[in-house]
């Protein structure tokens, strides 16, 4: 015969305390370890916010570089006007080159103004009537566009082809702005 000694209720519940206490430790510690992880990630999610523009002014700064030194080249200087104004229009070209540059490193680009009027992507400041251009094609840019991605930064200033019809039903001058017709006063 096998002789099992048998637990007394009192080993099996002081077990069991001994169990929880255990279980309820590694709970404990686990939840601390999640506090502070969160904290962490808050923090740092703060600096990459705080500093997130931190890359884009570095590489700006060659551009105020370049600013600064024509200013000091145009005072210090003993050249005549023609020529002066000829390397003011070069430095300027090379200064807009270099935010050209900066700004296609981030993601920033020209909104396109070829074809037709889009609003999601172009502002009309005026509308003319051509000959030349169909209705709701962009005639002129006043102010380019900008987009970060696909994010608008500010829309390009645009002046619109109208193509002016009358309606059908009542011979009332209408403009057909791309598919839309709006009744003209």
């Amino acid at each position: 015969f096998f002789f099992f000694k048998q637990k007394t209720a009192y080993e099996m519940q002081r077990g069991l305390v001994g169990s929880e206490m255990c279980i309820r430790d590694r709970y404990l510690r686990a939840n601390a370890d999640f506090d502070n992880m969160k904290r962490r990630l808050e923090k740092e999610k703060m600096q990459a916010i705080s500093y997130a523009h931190e890359v884009f002014a570095r590489d700006l700064l060659p551009v105020i570089d370049s600013l600064e030194m024509a200013i000091l080249a145009g005072s210090n200087a003993e050249i005549e006007s023609g020529e002066l104004l000829s390397k003011v229009k070069e430095g300027l070209g090379l200064t807009i080159e270099q935010f050209r540059k900066a700004f296609e490193k981030h993601g920033v680009e020209l909104v396109d103004i070829e074809g037709t009027f889009d609003p999601n992507f172009h502002e009309a400041v005026m509308q003319l009537e051509s000959e030349e251009k169909g209705s709701g094609e962009i005639l002129q840019v006043f102010q380019k566009g900008y987009k970060i991605k696909e994010r608008i930064l500010r829309p390009a200033m645009v002046s619109i082809c109208l193509l002016y019809t009358s309606d059908a039903a009542d011979d009332t001058p209408c403009v057909d702005l791309g598919g839309r017709r709006i009744i003209k006063k």
